[in-house]
């Protein structure tokens, strides 16, 4: 705090303010200014560094991983550098099998073939062998190279896997970004579509939105009148419905999504109460597990109340009175509810369906639990290339895609709505 020195008139008739120790006014503020803008940094030091820690640094690896990975530069250098002088599409020479060979025999010996045969292997499925078994012959291998490693195996003449290989021998490649949209290099290095029988990353993408808005909208039109029920009722008999839908919110996401289970599966509650009235036989029981229709009931109920708090927000502030003016001008009830009441919970729908949406997109457990093969996400894609095949640079591609997704669909948001009209509760 700066105390003003007023007790007597000569700094006034002088034109300069001091405060009580002599220091000029103007400096003395600016001071003061500095010292509250240092201690509202130090403040919000730790929640920077976590932020810094917890999400920039996981995200920025998380890209920097989706398009670096030396498996092969790293353990051939004598190749790559042949790749580096030649341009591409030329015929390999001599020179480049002497290289290739070298390389081998030094990687077999520090025992990374294994590593530079899997890198190759994201590539052309099946050439991991074709390495590791070089690996174990080269030593023995004599002039001339070409036709030394052809008698070990013809594929060392393929044009295809030479086209490979010079793509990823540089650490730095758009070749994972390229297979997560069922994309390739050819021979010559050109970006054709992949064979058929690997094109699923597209296809699992446009399911996972397709499911996503599928979700939001049966979310959407299951929440609203709940919301509204909210909404409308007494003060002491909503805070009791609020509890009811609160108390799965408040239950392990683990332990709902086997509930489902426990109703879903052929010998379940929901199939044996059909059966008991008459309306399924028993050889008939419904399907509704391990198949898309599980991953939406499941999914449906477990996001219903991230959907119905931001409404229920909205809702609760609107005047009844509102709705009852347009009534008493002659409005009918779809009338008043669609040009007035409808109007007013934009922001509440907008806010649910861009909450609900993000998270159906990025849902892992429960389609992995019931969704079964053709209820599976690109979430579950990017675990099994995380956890099974290894293939960190492609889920890292993978995630990176479905972020950058999030990411355009929050700018169409505001785009159109607007962030400021985000009201989550």
């Amino acid at each position: 705090m700066v105390a003003i020195d007023t007790s007597g008139g000569e700094a006034l008739g002088g034109g300069l303010l001091t405060t009580a120790d002599g220091k000029p006014l103007k400096q003395a503020l600016a001071h003061a200014q500095a010292r509250a803008r240092r201690k509202a940094l130090l403040l919000v030091v730790p929640l920077l560094a976590f932020i810094v820690i917890t999400f920039v640094v996981p995200i920025g690896q998380l890209l920097f991983r989706s398009v670096y990975n030396d498996g092969f530069s790293a353990n051939m250098p004598q190749v790559s550098a042949w790749f580096q002088e030649t341009e591409a599409g030329a015929e390999p020479d001599e020179a480049a099998y002497a290289a290739l060979v070298a390389d081998i025999v030094a990687s077999a010996e520090a025992r990374t073939i294994g590593v530079v045969g899997t890198r190759v292997n994201y590539e052309i499925s099946g050439t991991r062998s074709l390495f590791t078994s070089a690996g174990r012959n080269a030593k023995d291998l004599q002039p001339p190279y070409r036709e030394a490693l052809l008698e070990l195996n013809a594929k060392w003449a393929d044009p295809q896997l030479w086209g490979v290989m010079r793509s990823v021998s540089s650490a730095y490649s758009a070749n994972f970004y390229l297979a997560a949209m069922d994309l390739a290099r050819d021979a010559n290095g050109d970006i054709v579509r992949a064979p058929e029988d690997r094109r699923i990353y597209g296809m699992l993408f446009l399911r996972t939105l397709w499911l996503s808005a599928l979700i939001t909208g049966l979310c959407l039109i299951l929440a609203y009148p709940v919301a509204h029920l909210l909404a409308v009722l007494p003060l002491a008999r909503s805070n009791l419905l609020m509890i009811l839908v609160l108390l799965p919110f408040w239950t392990s996401l683990l332990v709902r999504t086997t509930s489902w289970m426990v109703m879903l599966q052929e010998q379940g509650v929901i199939n044996n109460a059909l059966v008991a009235l008459g309306l399924v036989g028993n050889e008939s029981r419904i399907q509704m597990m391990y198949n898309q229709a599980g991953t939406i009931i499941a999914m449906t109920h477990i996001l219903l109340p991230f959907m119905i708090l931001p409404l229920y927000s909205v809702m609760r502030p609107i005047n009844p009175s509102y709705v009852r003016a347009a009534r008493s001008l002659g409005a009918t009830s779809w009338t008043a509810f669609r040009r007035v009441y409808l109007p007013q919970t934009l922001p509440g729908i907008g806010a649910g369906a861009l909450l609900v949406f993000i998270l159906a997109v990025g849902y892992y457990i429960t389609p992995a639990l019931v969704g079964g093969a053709s209820g599976q996400l690109i979430s579950n894609l990017i675990a099994y290339h995380m956890q099974d095949s290894l293939n960190w640079s492609l889920a890292a591609a993978l995630a990176a895609l479905l972020l950058a997704g999030v990411l355009i669909l929050y700018w169409l948001y505001d785009r159109l709505i607007g962030i400021d009209n985000l009201k989550l509760g």
